[in-house]
């Protein structure tokens, strides 16, 4: 029965080449920006490379301060005394880091004047993330105890301030801000949250000594559990810290909240500002996000239910003899939702090709920096079910006024 509707599918596309080119392009042009949206979003959220430990990779970037009399709250970023006291002891947690937010600097070479964005970390930060080294080494926890003046350049910039390979640029010294940096690496470039900066230092460089008696500041915290199994305890741990907490002012802020999120969370948190609620909200982004992609796709499916229902006019004679001869509703239906399956496969096919062809330019045209999009079986997995579940969407109300044709009216060319 199925090579019977196969062979019937393929020979009704071939009878009218212009008509399935025109629904073909149709398809091909609502995947493309689907699976274009479902890669970026892939990337941000659930991301390989430099954050591919992200399946146990937690983090805390915002705190949130009530006020005594209940009428005031501020939203501040952690400081380096609450992950070094708190954080860093965490059970269940392999490592725990410390990176400041990444802040615009100034660096003199060759009497040029650059601009770069600049972040402090520790050495933790290069365990947890996975960089790739294209030159020289990462620093050390030797380099963070004796307050070493080392810096980390991302790939442009070295090219940016020594022209070159990679290689060229270490032992180089480097003036950031009127102090002087040996370059001791060279890492890929990278876009990620955690992971975007043009230059790195460690934190112990910085001239002050003040950020390790605060408890709020410039810093978020990177959590690397030891398997997965272990974040629910972590995340209960943070929680319990955040209630248990006092803060630098306990006069005038008596209670404080932060969480452990996933990027996912800490992005749905931050969006619906749910900064009281262990619940992030990342549920209900999702809901948005596919509800959205839905709604995306029912304009086009409109348009190929409109185009379905004209090609079972041109098919009317056809459905008559069949049901004379014994055909019944649902075989008919099946027939067209297999035929519209089939040809948004097809589509979904042509669509991966050309995704990976709109990403890459994307990625070469420079209109984000440092972009890297994955490309993998998972949204090729999410580009067929987009298109088997557009096909299902465009087929069905077609089909169901297809097998509910009387065969005597169709045989006349009357629907």
């Amino acid at each position: 029965m199925l090579r019977n509707y196969l062979l019937t599918a393929w020979k009704v596309f071939m009878r009218r080449k212009l008509f399935t080119a025109i629904n073909l392009a149709c398809i091909v042009l609502t995947l493309i920006v689907l699976m274009v949206i479902t890669a970026m979003l892939e990337t941000a959220f659930f991301p390989k490379g430099v954050e591919g430990k992200s399946d146990r990779m937690l983090q805390v970037a915002l705190m949130r301060l009530d006020s005594k009399d209940g009428h005031r709250t501020s939203h501040l970023l952690l400081g380096y005394k609450l992950i070094d006291k708190y954080l860093k002891p965490l059970q269940g947690a392999e490592r725990v880091s410390a990176v400041t937010i990444p802040e615009t600097v100034a660096v003199y070479q060759d009497q040029r004047v650059t601009e770069l964005q600049m972040r402090r970390a520790d050495a933790d930060y290069w365990k947890v993330l996975d960089f790739r080294l294209l030159a020289g080494r990462l620093p050390t926890p030797d380099d963070d105890i004796a307050g070493r003046s080392v810096a980390v350049l991302n790939q442009t910039s070295a090219r940016k301030l020594f022209s070159g390979e990679a290689g060229s640029a270490i032992g180089q010294r480097i003036d950031v801000g009127g102090r002087n940096f040996e370059v001791i690496g060279v890492v890929g470039d990278e876009l990620h949250l955690n992971a975007y900066a043009d230059i790195w230092a460690p934190i112990t460089s910085l001239a002050s000594t003040d950020y390790r008696e605060q408890l709020s500041g410039t810093f978020n915290a990177l959590i690397l559990a030891r398997s997965p199994a272990d974040l629910p305890r972590i995340r209960q741990q943070v929680e319990h810290i955040a209630r248990s907490m006092q803060t630098d002012d306990p006069k005038e802020w008596v209670s404080a909240h932060f969480w452990a999120d996933s990027k996912l969370d800490l992005f749905a948190r931050t969006v619906f500002h749910r900064y009281l609620d262990r619940d992030s909200g990342a549920g209900r982004l999702v809901a948005i996000i596919v509800g959205a992609m839905l709604l995306f796709m029912l304009l086009p499916a409109l348009n190929l239910v409109n185009l379905n229902t004209g090609r079972i006019m041109e098919r009317r004679s056809e459905i008559g003899v069949r049901k004379a001869f014994g055909a019944t509703s649902g075989q008919l239906a099946m027939q067209l939702v297999i035929e519209n399956i089939l040809l948004c496969l097809a589509g979904g096919v042509v669509a991966l090709a050309a995704t990976a062809g709109v990403l890459h330019w994307i990625e070469n045209a420079g209109l984000i920096p440092y972009l890297k999009v994955d490309m993998d079986l998972a949204v090729f997995g999410y580009g067929l079910l987009a298109a088997s579940v557009f096909g299902v969407l465009s087929g069905v109300l077609p089909a169901w006024r297809m097998s509910r044709l009387d065969p005597v009216h169709a045989l006349k060319g009357n629907l």
